[in-house]
C-alpha cells in the first residue's frame, strides 16, 4: 500500500514534461520535452549533445531491528524507473511503387490524423532485496533494455492499404550500485545510476534516443526505516543528514504521512510525503501546473488544434477527450479545497482561531474583528486609516518596483492584518492617472507601517 501510494507521485515525476500544453506536436513547448531526470549516454554532455550520464542519492537508514534468529534481516529494495524513447514514424505507401514506403510527417487515415512523433515506453526495474551485510560490501547490478522495431499496417475503411507506422526503440544499458557506510549511529545508503550505453551520440536526437528519461528511484525498506533529510529527528540525525550528498536528484519520504519505509529520489525537488490531490481527474503531464487552469485552456482550443493534439499521442487524446466530456460539476471539483491544517506529526490542529463559525475562510464575515475599511494603525503618533495620505519610504525591497515609488505620495485604501498578527497598509499612488482604476479592481501596493510617513493634506500637495 505504501509503495503503491508512492508510485502515484512517482508517475507524475516520470511523465513531467512528457506533454506540455497545448499538447500539439507543433507547439514550441513540445520541441524540448525531455527536461527532468535525463541520463545521457557517455560522452553526450562533454560533446554538448546531451545530459550527464550519472545521478546519485544518499539517504539515511536506522539500524533496524536487533538481529535475532527468529526475525528477518532488514533489507532495502531499489526500484529504478525511467522512460525509453520510442520514435513513431508515419510512412505513406508510394503510389508509383506499392512495395515502397515514404516517410511523412503526417497522414490522414479516413477521418483520423496520424503524426510522426517521439513516444516513450515506461520501465520499472528492481534490484532484489539487499541485506545490510550485502550493502556494506557493495552491490552492483547491470540493467539492459533491448531495442525493438514494430510495424503497424495502415488500412483505410474500404480495405485499401495506405501506409504504415514504424515504432523503433534503441537499446539502453546502465549500471546501478548501492553501498552503505556507518555514520553517527545510522547507515548512509548511497545509490548511483550510470548510463553505460556504448554507442557514441552524433546528434542531440541521437543522444536522447540513448538516454534514460525521467529517471528516478523508489527505495523500499523492510525491518528498518529511513530518516527524513528535510526534518531529521535529533541532533545526531541532523548532523548525518547534512553530510549526505545528492547529484541530480533529492530523496524525500514517500507514502502516507507517518510512514518511513519508502523514499522517492526525484529529479524534481519535493517535500516529504507528497501526494496527488484527490481532485485531480487525471494526468495532465505538467505537475507544476494547476489542473483547473490547464483544463480551461484546453477548452479554449479550436477543433483543429484538438484534432492535432489527439494525433500527437494516445495520452494527449485522453486529455482532450476528458476535458471535452467534463461536466460543470466535474470542473467545479477541480477548483480546489482548503484542507484542514495539520501539525508536523500529522495530527489535526485545534486552535480556536481556525473556527470560522461556518463562514468560508476567505469571507470577511469569518472574522468580525477585522474590518479593513475602518481599521487604523498608528504611525509616528498619527492614526492612519482608509483615505489617509502617506509618503512611501520602501526599506524592505520586496521587489524592483520599490525603487520607483520611493518618496512618492499615496492614499491609503485599507489597513489589513494577516493570520500572524502582521499589519499591511494598502495604497494607491496620488500621481498615478490610473489610481481610480486600480482602486476599483483592488490592485494595490502594500507596505509595512514603518515604511510609511503620515502626511497632512498640505504636505502632500506641496
Amino acid at each position: 500500500m505504501t509503495l503503491d501510494l508512492a508510485r502515484t507521485v512517482a508517475d507524475a515525476v516520470l511523465y513531467e514534461g512528457y506533454l506540455l500544453y497545448p499538447y500539439r506536436a507543433t507547439s514550441q513547448k513540445n520541441q524540448a520535452r525531455w527536461q527532468f531526470g535525463v541520463l545521457g549516454p557517455p560522452g553526450a554532455a562533454e560533446a554538448g549533445l546531451g545530459e550527464e550520464s550519472t545521478m546519485s542519492v544518499e539517504c539515511l537508514l536506522s539500524r533496524g531491528t536487533a538481529r535475532r534468529d527468529d526475525l528477518p534481516r532488514p533489507t532495502v529494495t531499489v526500484y529504478l524507473r525511467f522512460l525509453q524513447l520510442q520514435h513513431r514514424g508515419v510512412e505513406r505507401l508510394d503510389s508509383a511503387d506499392p512495395n515502397r514506403y515514404v516517410p511523412t510527417s503526417e497522414l490522414l487515415l479516413d477521418d483520423h490524423l496520424l503524426l510522426s512523433w517521439d513516444e516513450a515506453v515506461d520501465h520499472e526495474l528492481s534490484c532484489p532485496a539487499c541485506t545490510f551485510d550485502e550493502l556494506a560490501d557493495g552491490v552492483r547490478q547491470t540493467v539492459t533494455i533491448p531495442g525493438a522495431e514494430e510495424v503497424e499496417p495502415l488500412t483505410a475503411a474500404d480495405g485499401t492499404a495506405v501506409g504504415r507506422v514504424v515504432r523503433r526503440r534503441w537499446p539502453l544499458t546502465a549500471v546501478m550500485t548501492a553501498e552503505t557506510t556507518q555514520v553517527d549511529g545510522y547507515l548512509r545508503l548511497r545509490i548511483t545510476i550510470e548510463n553505460t550505453t556504448p554507442a557514441v551520440p552524433r546528434t542531440k536526437d541521437d543522444a536522447v534516443r540513448r538516454s534514460l528519461l525521467g529517471a528516478h528511484l523508489l527505495l523500499e525498506a523492510s525491518g528498518t526505516g529511513f530518516v527524513s533529510l528535510l526534518e531529521p529527528p535529533d541532533a545526531a540525525a541532523a548532523s548525518a543528514a547534512a553530510a549526505c550528498r545528492q547529484h541530480r536528484c533529492w530523496p524525500v519520504m514517500a507514502g502516507p504521512a507517518g510512514t518511513d519505509t519508502v523514499v522517492l529520489a526525484s529529479p524534481i525537488i519535493l517535500y516529504d510525503h507528497p501526494e496527488v490531490a484527490p481532485e485531480s481527474a487525471g494526468a495532465l503531464f505538467d505537475s507544476t501546473e494547476i489542473d483547473e487552469i490547464l483544463t480551461l485552456r484546453v477548452m479554449t482550443m479550436t477543433e483543429a488544434e484538438k484534432a492535432e493534439a489527439r494525433a500527437t499521442d494516445p495520452r494527449a487524446r485522453e486529455i482532450i477527450d476528458r476535458c471535452d466530456e467534463m461536466t460543470p460539476d466535474m470542473l467545479q471539483q477541480l477548483h480546489g479545497i482548503l484542507r484542514e491544517p495539520r501539525s508536523a506529526s500529522g495530527a489535526t490542529t485545534d486552535q480556536a482561531w481556525l473556527d470560522t463559525g461556518g463562514a468560508a475562510w476567505w469571507d470577511p464575515a469569518a472574522d468580525e474583528s477585522v474590518r479593513p475599511d475602518l481599521d487604523a494603525v498608528v504611525i509616528k503618533g498619527v492614526s492612519v486609516r482608509k483615505g489617509s495620505l502617506v509618503r512611501l519610504h520602501p526599506s524592505r525591497r520586496a521587489d524592483a518596483q520599490d525603487l520607483f515609488v520611493a518618496d512618492r505620495d499615496a492614499r491609503v485604501t485599507a489597513v489589513l492584518s494577516d493570520v500572524d498578527g502582521g499589519v499591511h497598509v494598502a495604497v494607491v499612488l496620488l500621481d498615478d492617472p490610473a489610481a481610480d482604476l486600480h482602486d476599483w479592481y483592488g490592485r494595490y501596493l502594500y507596505f509595512a507601517p514603518d515604511e510609511l510617513e503620515p502626511l497632512t493634506d498640505h504636505a502632500a500637495a506641496g
